[in-house]
């Protein structure tokens, strides 16, 4: 199994491009199990979870070409409405089939997702979903399975913001019968993207991007091209990661139209960043200020970028808290940082980060997604080298992590 092999020290500076959206390009490539046309995607990533989904679409009966980062999907031949257990018990996304099947073929048989520890994400949000939209729906030896003539459009209120049930909700009434409404939805700019691809497919949509999301049904949706928006949690890791180092990085084909709390963040950090239309620079002090946050759903500070900001706090001046109110069990990587020297002291969903002078390398263990990326931070400013283990992963979310950051002068490598 692949570790990372990082030799601290070194400041980062120069320019990389920043890839496609990982939670935009999974439910926008579901959506296309919606039509018999084919679809074509453009800007998306090359990573594991990708892989994993592309490769549960084919044993569907999608069929499917790829050429770099363009993808063209076509589902005119599903006969499978099945997503087993042995596809989808690496990544949480997988559900995400679950409306779209439902919505087209009238049934599908889902196994409930695993995907990152980091604490309870039911699904008991879609099922709810479905149910009111007329779907009959039972967990049946660990799978979901759903079966529904043609779903109904009604009136949905989810009990928590969830950004996949959200989307898969959304997907499924693109099909039934009247008008859906989805109330408390979530807002993330993902569930845009999304929207603006089933738009473009021919479906009836107002309101992504708030809290309510009226959706017309209609009787098919037809072929189109999209290109998948800028990965905004991949943005802001690297710009923590030029941070940290005090460096002078410009990330392009990405923007600050998404990540104002993260910017505001490390602006109050000490940091200069400069907005371009699709480029993003930052410049980086020596010594960095503690900065306190909260993690909150979209607009507010997201918890995929929190593990990145304690690495960053690790070493900066000062005392910072950090309160995660997303997940119980997003702490996992603080004994980690813990091994390379920082002082962090966690009390239920709070971590109070005492900065320190300096880290010191050693070896640490990746426990989920984003912990990885915190792990990868605080070993670039590291002293002496840090072998990060079970990075598969960093491969499920950050596409040619190694090469990107060899381009701003790290000294990082994989070893087997």
């Amino acid at each position: 199994m692949d570790k990372l092999l990082i030799a601290g020290g070194s400041r980062l500076s120069g320019e990389i491009a920043i890839s496609g959206a990982k939670n935009a390009a999974l439910p926008i490539l579901c959506a296309a199990l919606l039509t018999a046309e084919p679809m074509t995607f453009s800007n998306v990533p090359q990573l594991k979870d990708i892989a994993t989904l592309l490769a549960l679409l084919g044993q569907m009966g999608v069929e499917i070409s790829a050429d770099g980062d363009t993808v063209t999907l076509d589902a005119s031949g599903v006969d499978n409405p099945v997503a087993p257990y042995e596809m989808v018990k690496t990544m949480r996304a997988s559900i995400l089939v679950l409306g779209p099947l439902v919505a087209r073929c009238g049934e599908a048989r889902v196994s409930l997702p695993g995907g990152c520890a980091i604490g309870a994400r039911p699904v008991d949000q879609h099922i709810k979903g479905l149910q009111a939209m007329g779907a009959e729906v039972g967990v049946e030896h660990g799978y979901v399975h759903a079966r529904v003539p043609r779903l109904k459009g009604a009136r949905l209120f989810t009990d928590m913001v969830t950004v996949t049930g959200t989307e898969n909700l959304m997907m499924a009434a693109t099909l039934a019968d009247g008008e859906t409404v989805i109330e408390n939805a979530a807002r993330e700019p993902e569930i845009v993207d999304l929207a603006n691809c089933l738009v473009a497919m021919g479906a009836r949509i107002s309101g992504a991007g708030t809290d309510v999301i009226r959706i017309q049904g209609v009787d098919r949706l037809h072929g189109a091209t999209h290109r998948i928006m800028p990965d905004r949690i991949e943005t802001g890791t690297y710009l923590c990661a030029a941070a940290v180092t005090g460096g002078d990085v410009r990330l392009t084909g990405t923007s600050t139209a998404y990540l104002d709390a993260v910017v505001d963040k490390l602006m109050d950090a000490g940091c200069e960043v400069e907005s371009a239309r699709d480029a993003i620079r930052i410049k980086a002090p020596a010594r960095l200020q503690a900065v306190n946050l909260r993690t909150s759903p979209y607009p507010a500070f997201p918890t995929d970028m929190q593990a990145q900001f304690m690495a960053l706090n690790c070493v900066a001046h000062g005392v910072a808290m950090i309160r995660e109110t997303i997940f119980e069990n997003r702490f996992m990587h603080a004994v980690e940082l813990q091994r390379l020297g920082a002082m962090i002291r966690i009390d239920g969903n709070t971590a109070v980060v005492q900065g320190v002078e300096r880290l010191q390398g050693a070896t640490v263990m990746a426990t989920d997604l984003r912990a990885s990326a915190s792990l990868v931070i605080a070993g670039l400013v590291a002293e002496g080298e840090t072998m990060i283990e079970r990075i598969y992963h960093l491969d499920r979310g950050y596409e040619r992590l190694v090469e990107k950051l060899a381009a701003l002068g790290a000294s990082v490598r994989r070893v087997s």
